[in-house]
């Protein structure tokens, strides 16, 4: 019973209606791959932040009686008029510094390495923001603690190519595995894939792997892996090989026939943003 309020460590203790104030934020930046984006990470960051130094006093600030705000009243031709602003002897506080160790700074703060956990969630994106509560600076007194903001930086990766919530794969096949199909492997951000392709594949051809790419930031489920289907044509022969394709040059196989689902690019490309 009773002491309610206790977690806000004396809460204007010092004075009615004192302002608290708070410690400046740290900012740091984590790079981040594309798989640490896609399932979520936890990251242990160094960090150098200012923390009240053991073994510092204050005491209630003279010149603003622990208010931590003078009242100045001026005679104007409208009357007596009355403006606050912070106290300047203890910058808001409400608190001067009375016993202060070695190697703490005029308010009373040391700079300390310290580990920081971030827990970043999956689906973020380059340049995006995150607050750590409280893990900034310290304040002097009985201040709050400042912000650690988290700057995301995304690591290009090898073989996928991000776009909102799509990955792009390039698949590159030969002539050969295009006309008889092929099993090829793939990477993605949960491991690699086997995936089948049919014989007869057009060059352009995109196979979508339905939830294969980021999960979106505000949990509304995850974006698509598209594999872009690229047939390899080669660019040296030998003699006999020149021959078969110079004596398929004719061929009616060989003959181009595009088909209403042999879309074009064009249309591919409509398809993919529509």
């Amino acid at each position: 019973g009773g002491g309610g309020g206790g977690g806000f460590g004396g809460f204007g203790g010092f004075g009615g209606g004192q302002r608290r104030v708070k410690g400046s934020n740290l900012r740091i930046r984590v790079k981040l791959t594309l798989e640490e984006i896609a399932n979520g990470v936890e990251k242990k960051i160094k960090v150098k932040r200012k923390k009240q130094a053991a073994g510092v006093t204050y005491k209630t600030c003279e010149t603003c009686k622990g208010a931590g705000q003078v009242t100045r009243v001026q005679n104007t031709i409208l009357g007596r008029m009355q403006t606050s602003a912070p106290c300047s002897t203890c910058g808001g506080a409400g608190q001067s510094i009375d016993k202060r160790p070695d190697g703490a700074d005029a308010q009373g703060l040391v700079v300390e390495e310290e580990t920081v956990s971030i827990k970043i969630p999956a689906g973020v994106v380059d340049g995006m923001q995150l607050k750590v509560q409280g893990r900034g600076n310290d304040a002097p007194g009985n201040g709050i603690s400042g912000d650690l903001l988290v700057a995301i930086e995304e690591l290009d990766h090898d073989h996928l190519q991000r776009e909102g919530d799509n990955l792009h794969y390039d698949l590159y096949i030969s002539i050969s595995e295009a006309v008889l199909g092929s099993s090829k492997e793939i990477d993605t951000v949960t491991g690699k894939v086997r995936i089948k392709v049919e014989a007869g594949v057009q060059s352009g051809k995109i196979l979508r792997l339905r939830s294969k790419g980021i999960p979106s930031i505000n949990g509304y489920g995850k974006g698509d892996l598209l594999v872009h289907v690229n047939v390899w044509t080669p660019k040296t022969l030998t003699k006999e090989q020149k021959q078969f394709f110079e004596k398929m040059a004719k061929d009616e196989n060989f003959t181009p026939n595009p088909e209403k689902e042999d879309k074009s690019f064009f249309e591919k490309v409509k398809d993919m943003f529509s």
